[in-house]
């Protein structure tokens, strides 16, 4: 079993870097890093937020969500504005074209889900989806031994 472990994790560290590559090339073609696409998708998923809830959905201190919301606000893809009952608060949410890029975004990971899976039978894929978590689940035990429960949830 050993050599078969050692495999299928070469194989998952092949797949990550792939996905890796793919995520970058796209993110790099609409101008955007890792981080300020991590922060769309965050507010194409949850709406208009303040940059307090957005620093703790991204984990992240509030002066890195400043900058990464000056960055996204100086390409045009977000816009802060007044929050309606808090004075004291501003939301931040997409503007036109940033929706228009967090929708482009949906479509490619559907289409990527689609060509990843699309010809599998459903008992295969469900096997493989099952087996991915235990073995997520291990790693994040394995993890949790390794530098405390606290520090993973950080991570994340």
């Amino acid at each position: 079993m050993d050599a078969l472990s050692q495999a299928a994790l070469g194989r998952v560290f092949e797949l990550n870097a792939l996905l890796n590559d793919d995520m970058n090339r796209s993110f790099e073609r609409d101008g955007l890093t890792p981080a300020r696409a991590h922060l769309l998708w965050v507010l194409h998923q949850r709406g208009p937020s303040t940059q307090k809830v957005l620093a703790d959905e991204l984990r992240v201190s509030p002066r890195n969500i400043t900058g990464l919301v000056d960055g996204l606000e100086e390409s045009a893809l977000v816009a802060r504005r007044p929050h309606p009952t808090d004075r004291r608060a501003t939301l931040v949410g997409l503007t036109d074209e940033g929706a228009r890029l967090a929708d482009d975004m949906a479509r490619g990971q559907k289409e990527l889900a689609d060509g990843l899976f699309g010809g599998l039978p459903e008992s295969e894929l469900a096997a493989f989806s099952a087996t991915l978590d235990r073995v997520v689940e291990r790693l994040k035990q394995l993890m949790t031994e390794a530098y405390g429960a606290s520090e993973i949830e950080e991570s994340r």
